[in-house]
């Protein structure tokens, strides 16, 4: 996917969330997180906005805290949260290709980690808004669901943080049913941080499968995995093991 496909996702998903939260109310509960509430999930997206737009606006070369949570609500937690997604559109949008600033995982330029972080940080949460008015989730895309797999498996959890290991060797894979055979990823886990490779190569000891759209969310462990078989309990390893926590 291109930078301008993921600032629009961006800012679509954005949109969205906020006018989801404003139906739903501050004080609604946010299913898929448990013990957050609305307010609580436009506080923190509201923050990882204005935090990753203070890198490329200001050009961090190095690790930046974020500015924290404010102390708002209702309608004035709602137009904080608007305010700083468009800036983060807008600086986006506006930034040039080669702008040089910190970021945490391999991608083409600082610029298309950015954009693609953010998209897939504001979808989740997107999502996660829905969950407090009940029934589905309004749908991703199958490429930008496919970009988000990849992103998970091949940036996120290949690096020292994450906790998805085992003692033994053991291989989990990972496949998309709705789209061509090329939508298959092996992850190897061990003691060590995991490898992923975009194949299908070799025997697997688990595999879960479904649409892209789906194993995606099922992945963020926003819903359960469309189908698990072989051996079950490195399904359970991944929703015990592979949250991405903030700080």
């Amino acid at each position: 996917m291109e930078i301008t496909e993921f600032v629009e996702a961006l800012d679509r998903e954005g949109q969205l969330l906020a006018a989801t939260a404003e139906e739903a109310g501050t004080d609604a509960k946010v299913a898929t997180c448990p013990g957050w509430q609305v307010g609580d999930l436009v506080r923190h997206t509201g923050m990882v906005h204005r935090w990753a737009t203070a890198f490329v606006a200001e050009g961090h070369t190095s690790y930046q805290r974020d500015g924290g949570l404010p102390d708002l609500d209702g309608d004035e937690l709602q137009a904080w949260f608007r305010a700083g997604h468009r800036r983060l559109v807008d600086t986006l949008a506006d930034a040039s290709p080669d702008v040089r600033c910190w970021s945490f995982m391999p991608a083409p330029s600082p610029l298309a980690f950015w954009a693609r972080r953010q998209a897939h940080e504001t979808t989740v949460h997107r999502v996660d808004a829905e969950s407090a008015l009940g029934g589905e989730p309004t749908p991703v895309a199958t490429d930008f669901a496919l970009d988000g797999i990849d992103e998970l498996l091949r940036g996120f959890h290949v690096r020292a943080k994450s906790k998805v290991r085992t003692e033994e060797p053991r291989v989990l894979r990972v496949r998309a049913t709705d789209v061509d055979a090329d939508a298959v990823w092996t992850v190897r886990l061990s003691p060590q941080p995991l490898v992923s490779d975009r194949d299908a190569g070799g025997d697997a000891d688990c595999e879960l499968a479904g649409p892209a759209a789906r194993l995606y969310l099922s992945l963020w462990n926003r819903l359960p995995f469309p189908s698990v078989t072989g051996d079950a309990s490195l399904a359970e390893l991944w929703r015990e093991k592979s949250a991405v926590t903030w700080g």
